[in-house]
């Protein structure tokens, strides 16, 4: 019984190790010719948020590189003359309350007299005018005064989109007219935007995979797609963007060294792991029909990474199509 157990855990032991895929068949099949280009990281959208009123700029509450959200206050213009106005229209609301409270009180009395038939009906309807005329310069001067507050309300500068401070070219105290960028804010779906020669641009299509090195992946290949092709040529490049996981850190501007395909070419692409490498030379290890294993040396090629092979390695001569390698 003991024995059966341990054949049993050496069994489930040998399936566990077996997840690596000891051994892989070669078949030559067309790979992309893959080129290397510079791409920077850019955000589609790059908007200014503006000062609404003109004025000096009393609070400032954001630098670059802060994070914002969409309607965020990271600033507020102040205008002196707006208080003053505000402070003449509650003089004047509070004359014309008091003008209002009088005409009303004269017409109270107008009308009494009009009743006992003691009163001409000309000084009832005098006194009503005069009520309504004060009534209607009372809800101006009202109006009036919520323009000037509403004005001041504007001196808030808002955040027009959720992302990155890229850039705030004031400083408190800085005195400013309506329309003045206050802060410059980067959407924070940042693309990779590349310039291919216009000599690629037939190979070059929406949805097109290429990876990047990107810093900080440690060697390991990051893969994206290519989601818009634009319909110009900037210097004899063609623009092109292309959405990758990983980019959002990134610094805008920043240079990324990016593979894209440039044609299709027939190649062997095996995992790197399969290939020891001895005193400078590359060995496999080949099954032959019998069952036998032998180790045969190879040419390897440059490295051609896939999303379903991230070490595929290019094999330019010592395997053909349909040998069985042995994972050393």
């Amino acid at each position: 019984m003991r024995y059966i157990l341990l054949a049993g855990l050496f069994a489930a032991l040998g399936m566990a190790g077996a997840g690596a895929e000891p051994n892989f068949t070669v078949s030559a099949a067309p790979v992309a010719d893959e080129k290397a280009v510079f791409a920077t990281v850019e955000s589609p959208n790059v908007v200014p948020a503006r000062a609404r009123i003109g004025g000096t700029v009393a609070q400032l509450s954001v630098k670059d590189g802060d994070e914002v959200t969409q309607g965020q206050v990271v600033a507020v213009v102040g205008d002196e003359k707006l208080l003053l106005e505000i402070s003449s229209l509650d003089a004047q609301i509070a004359g014309l309350q008091a003008q209002l409270a009088q005409a009303q009180l004269d017409l109270s009395r107008a009308e009494t007299l009009f009743r006992q038939g003691s009163g001409p009906k000309t000084a009832l309807d005098q006194a009503r005018t005069t009520v309504d005329v004060t009534t209607s310069q009372l809800r101006a001067r009202i109006a009036e005064r919520g323009v000037v507050q509403q004005q001041r309300t504007e001196g808030q500068v808002l955040a027009p989109a959720a992302g990155r401070v890229l850039q705030v070219p004031v400083t408190r105290g800085t005195v400013v007219l309506a329309g003045d960028p206050i802060a410059v804010v980067a959407d924070r779906n940042y693309v990779l935007r590349l310039r291919v020669p216009e000599r690629h641009a037939t190979s070059l299509k929406v949805g097109d995979s290429i990876r990047a090195d990107l810093p900080g992946s440690e060697g390991t290949p990051v893969f994206g797609k290519i989601t818009l092709v634009y319909p110009r040529t900037e210097d004899g490049r063609v623009v092109a963007d292309a959405a990758m996981a990983g980019i959002d850190t990134a610094l805008v501007g920043e240079r990324i060294r990016v593979w894209i395909a440039a044609g299709k070419r027939p190649a062997i692409v095996i995992p790197a792991g399969f290939v020891v490498t001895r005193f400078g030379l590359d060995y496999v290890r080949l099954q032959r029909p019998d069952g036998s294993v032998v180790e045969t040396p190879v040419q390897r090629g440059r490295d051609a990474p896939t999303e379903a092979m991230p070490d595929g390695l290019e094999i330019l001569s010592g395997l053909r199509d349909g040998d069985v390698l042995v994972r050393p």
